[in-house]
């Protein structure tokens, strides 16, 4: 026992070194006259350059009669552009020996190219051709219909579980657009019309609603020129006004079932709507997550999988989002467990925490995994745009890639207990029964 207390205490060393040594992420950041912020990180080791823009538009800017348009966008301007036919934008990407992608969520939508550095105006000219002359044709739209359709299909409605976060977004938003998923309503799509989807372009892929990241092996002066020839033309676009409704506060247990025809174990899960990622709580629940069931020896896997056996799996998640957070707890029982015996564990851990300090060997743990989260979302230059892009546009603080990590160093056991009791109440959360459709039958 003592030999490997002493292999996690030398591990443990070993990360908070890294983390300590670790080269701070040196970026420069402006504004073009059209509002757009670009933002540059040169790394020179490799030669190896990312371009890619950010959006502040997600699901939850679409109309509550037409979601899941800023994911269908994601798909939507690959189609082409004024200069880039049709079926020629992969193609061109490949051609300089360079990769692309692009994902959609609740908030902002992020393209991306990765590049040998020689091809970085190619990523410049592409992304300044997207934001400036996308075709938005009625046969790009029938087309990317086809494959979104097909994406819902395999991801989430033949997806064992798949509607699950669905049923937790419902649940927990009433009033706020996170009530719906991000790949929205296929019957919403199909009803659109093409100035429906020229009108959402023309509203939010403007210069003043995102941010341009250029990073890697890059000459600053040189692609300052760049950016500014191919970005500085392009209109600026009306400002956009956001006043989305606040919920109210859940004040007692709700309760919910649903059906899933794919699933032949029962779930329980425990949802909890909580604060912005914006904020230290959204933090302190990061940890409280990581401490619950981040690994085989975490609180809950420990003891419902390992030592109980009541439980395939157990999850404790932190679904934090710019205005609101999801933190929920899941299991699938094994063997003759009941759901309400699952709910009884969650509780006693989530107890323990409200009451009792945990000890200062698992802060130190936490801390520990912290920290080497911290290493690796910096070590490839991928991560750092990404990163660099969130940090900006959903954060309002760039320098946070380098302070964050002093944030999570900072939160205290106390902070932990307190945040738990605030925010993990029973009377606080839905609970719900995700079944398999054949018992809803069997009714």
């Amino acid at each position: 026992m003592r030999k490997r207390r002493f292999t996690g205490l030398a591990f443990a060393f070993l990360f908070m070194t890294l983390a300590a040594n670790a080269q701070e992420v040196v970026y420069e950041e402006y504004d073009l006259d059209n509002g757009l912020h670009v933002i540059l990180h040169q790394d020179n080791t490799a030669p190896i350059v990312v371009t890619s823009i950010s959006y502040h538009v997600g699901a939850k800017d679409e109309d509550p009669e037409r979601t899941g348009f800023a994911h269908f966008f994601e798909h939507l301007l690959f189609e082409g552009t004024e200069n880039v036919d049709r079926g020629e934008w992969d193609k061109i990407v490949s051609s300089v020996g360079g990769k692309n992608n692009a994902t959609t969520n609740d908030d902002r939508t992020y393209y991306y190219e990765v590049f040998p550095s020689n091809a970085i105006e190619t990523g410049l000219w592409l992304e300044s051709e997207r934001l400036l002359h996308p075709v938005i044709e009625q046969i790009g739209v029938d087309t990317q219909n086809e494959v979104v359709k097909e994406e819902k299909r395999l991801r989430v409605d033949n997806q064992p579980y798949g509607n699950l976060l669905a049923e937790v977004k419902k649940n927990l938003f009433t009033k706020h657009p996170y009530r719906w998923t991000t790949i929205g309503s296929m019957e919403h799509l199909d009803a659109a019309t093409l100035e429906e989807f020229r009108a959402f372009n023309k509203k939010f892929y403007v210069p003043n609603n995102a941010v341009l990241i250029v990073a890697g092996d890059l000459d600053i002066e040189k692609t300052k020129k760049m950016i500014q020839d191919y970005f500085g033309p392009i209109p600026k676009g009306e400002k956009i006004i956001r006043n989305f409704p606040e919920e109210d506060p859940i004040t007692s247990e709700l309760k919910s079932t649903s059906y899933d025809p794919n699933i032949q174990i029962p779930a329980i899960i425990a949802a909890y709507r909580t604060p912005s990622f914006k904020t230290r709580e959204a933090r302190v629940l990061d940890m409280v997550s990581t401490y619950l069931s981040g690994g085989k020896s975490s609180k809950l896997f420990k003891k419902m999988v390992d030592d109980k056996k009541m439980a395939l799996v157990v999850q404790a998640v932190n679904l934090s989002q710019e205005d609101y957070g999801i933190y929920a707890l899941f299991s699938l029982p094994q063997g003759d467990t009941s759901l309400e015996a699952l709910v009884i564990e969650f509780d006693e851990e989530i107890a323990k925490l409200q009451n009792e300090l945990i000890s200062e060997y698992d802060h130190q743990k936490l801390l520990n995994q912290f920290e080497n989260q911290f290493v690796n979302s910096n070590a490839r230059i991928e991560g750092i745009a990404g990163s660099l892009a969130n940090y900006y546009l959903l954060y309002g603080d760039t320098n946070l890639i380098n302070t964050e990590i002093d944030l999570y160093r900072s939160i205290t056991r106390e902070e932990i207990r307190d945040v738990a009791k605030k925010y993990l109440n029973a009377n606080q959360r839905i609970l719900i029964e995700y079944l398999p459709k054949n018992e809803k039958e069997n009714q």
